[in-house]
Protein backbone atom coordinates (compact mmCIF):
# COMPACT_ATOMS: atom_id res chain seq x y z
CA UNK A 1 0.00 0.00 0.00
CA UNK A 2 2.94 2.46 -0.44
CA UNK A 3 2.38 5.87 -2.17
CA UNK A 4 -1.34 5.90 -1.00
CA UNK A 5 -3.59 7.60 1.68
CA UNK A 6 -5.81 5.54 3.61
CA UNK A 7 -9.20 7.37 4.71
CA UNK A 8 -11.76 6.64 7.82
CA UNK A 9 -15.40 6.39 6.38
CA UNK A 10 -18.10 7.17 8.72
CA UNK A 11 -21.57 6.43 8.19
CA UNK A 12 -23.78 9.58 9.54
CA UNK A 13 -27.24 9.95 9.70
CA UNK A 14 -27.49 13.88 9.38
CA UNK A 15 -24.09 14.66 7.26
CA UNK A 16 -24.90 18.54 7.50
CA UNK A 17 -25.01 18.06 11.08
CA UNK A 18 -21.73 15.80 11.21
CA UNK A 19 -20.22 17.90 8.83
CA UNK A 20 -20.91 21.21 11.66
CA UNK A 21 -19.80 18.67 14.27
CA UNK A 22 -15.92 17.90 12.96
CA UNK A 23 -15.95 21.21 10.96
CA UNK A 24 -17.36 23.85 12.97
CA UNK A 25 -16.94 21.45 16.38
CA UNK A 26 -14.04 20.35 16.25
CA UNK A 27 -12.01 22.84 13.74
CA UNK A 28 -10.82 19.79 11.23
CA UNK A 29 -10.00 21.32 7.82
CA UNK A 30 -12.64 20.34 5.45
CA UNK A 31 -11.50 19.72 2.14
CA UNK A 32 -13.72 20.59 -1.24
CA UNK A 33 -16.28 17.42 -1.53
CA UNK A 34 -18.67 16.62 -3.91
CA UNK A 35 -22.47 16.53 -3.16
CA UNK A 36 -23.42 13.38 -0.36
CA UNK A 37 -19.91 13.53 1.26
CA UNK A 38 -17.33 15.53 3.16
CA UNK A 39 -13.84 14.71 3.31
CA UNK A 40 -11.40 16.15 5.94
CA UNK A 41 -7.59 15.94 6.17
CA UNK A 42 -6.44 14.32 9.06
CA UNK A 43 -2.48 14.79 8.81
CA UNK A 44 -1.63 12.25 7.04
CA UNK A 45 -5.33 10.26 5.99
CA UNK A 46 -8.83 11.35 5.67
CA UNK A 47 -11.88 11.25 7.17
CA UNK A 48 -15.02 11.53 4.90
CA UNK A 49 -19.19 11.51 5.88
CA UNK A 50 -21.22 9.76 4.03
CA UNK A 51 -24.91 9.22 4.53
CA UNK A 52 -25.28 5.74 6.51
CA UNK A 53 -27.76 3.96 4.45
CA UNK A 54 -26.14 4.86 1.53
CA UNK A 55 -22.49 3.54 3.01
CA UNK A 56 -23.88 0.18 4.00
CA UNK A 57 -25.72 -0.10 0.69
CA UNK A 58 -22.32 0.40 -1.09
CA UNK A 59 -20.94 -2.35 1.14
CA UNK A 60 -23.90 -4.94 1.25
CA UNK A 61 -24.31 -4.77 4.87
CA UNK A 62 -27.52 -3.66 6.37
CA UNK A 63 -27.69 -0.46 7.86
CA UNK A 64 -29.10 -1.79 11.15
CA UNK A 65 -27.24 -2.26 14.38
CA UNK A 66 -26.42 -0.98 17.67
CA UNK A 67 -23.93 -1.38 20.71
CA UNK A 68 -19.91 -1.82 20.08
CA UNK A 69 -18.90 -1.63 16.84
CA UNK A 70 -15.70 -3.13 17.70
CA UNK A 71 -14.18 0.09 16.21
CA UNK A 72 -12.81 3.23 17.91
CA UNK A 73 -10.97 5.67 16.51
CA UNK A 74 -8.06 7.50 18.22
CA UNK A 75 -6.72 10.88 18.00
CA UNK A 76 -3.27 11.59 19.75
CA UNK A 77 -2.04 14.94 21.44
CA UNK A 78 1.24 15.96 23.20
CA UNK A 79 0.08 16.85 26.31
CA UNK A 80 -2.23 15.76 29.08
CA UNK A 81 -3.90 19.16 28.97
CA UNK A 82 -4.72 18.58 25.53
CA UNK A 83 -6.75 15.70 26.04
CA UNK A 84 -8.77 17.26 28.35
CA UNK A 85 -9.33 20.59 25.95
CA UNK A 86 -10.13 18.30 23.03
CA UNK A 87 -13.16 16.58 25.16
CA UNK A 88 -14.26 19.86 26.09
CA UNK A 89 -14.02 20.95 22.31
CA UNK A 90 -16.09 17.55 21.58
CA UNK A 91 -18.77 18.00 23.94
CA UNK A 92 -19.28 21.77 23.35
CA UNK A 93 -19.60 20.89 19.41
CA UNK A 94 -22.47 17.78 20.85
CA UNK A 95 -20.52 15.10 21.31
CA UNK A 96 -21.40 12.51 24.40
CA UNK A 97 -18.80 12.50 27.21
CA UNK A 98 -17.88 8.42 27.46
CA UNK A 99 -15.03 8.43 29.40
CA UNK A 100 -13.04 11.47 31.44
CA UNK A 101 -9.77 12.19 31.03
CA UNK A 102 -7.69 9.98 33.33
CA UNK A 103 -4.70 8.10 33.30
CA UNK A 104 -4.83 5.26 31.21
CA UNK A 105 -4.01 1.57 31.92
CA UNK A 106 -1.27 1.31 29.78
CA UNK A 107 0.41 4.30 31.36
CA UNK A 108 -0.64 7.27 29.30
CA UNK A 109 -3.48 9.78 29.92
CA UNK A 110 -6.73 9.85 27.70
CA UNK A 111 -10.98 9.70 27.16
CA UNK A 112 -13.44 8.92 25.12
CA UNK A 113 -16.27 10.46 23.67
CA UNK A 114 -19.12 9.33 21.45
CA UNK A 115 -19.80 11.23 18.10
CA UNK A 116 -23.59 12.39 16.99
CA UNK A 117 -23.70 8.98 14.92
CA UNK A 118 -22.54 7.03 18.18
CA UNK A 119 -18.52 6.75 16.91
CA UNK A 120 -16.56 6.16 19.86
CA UNK A 121 -13.03 8.59 19.79
CA UNK A 122 -10.33 8.23 22.15
CA UNK A 123 -8.21 11.53 23.05
CA UNK A 124 -4.63 10.27 24.05
CA UNK A 125 -1.32 11.25 25.12
CA UNK A 126 1.42 8.86 24.71
CA UNK A 127 4.06 9.69 26.86
CA UNK A 128 6.27 7.12 25.83
CA UNK A 129 6.44 7.73 22.00
CA UNK A 130 4.61 10.60 20.00
CA UNK A 131 2.18 9.36 17.68
CA UNK A 132 1.94 12.10 14.70
CA UNK A 133 3.21 13.79 12.42
CA UNK A 134 6.92 16.24 12.75
CA UNK A 135 6.39 19.81 14.08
Amino acid sequence: MKNRISMVALGVRDLNKSIEFYRDGLGLPMLESPPGVAFFNLNGTWLGLSNRDSLAKDSGISPEGNGYSGINLAHNVKTKEEVTEVLDQAVKAGAKLIKTAQDADWGGFHGYFEDPDGHLWEIAYNPFAWVGPED
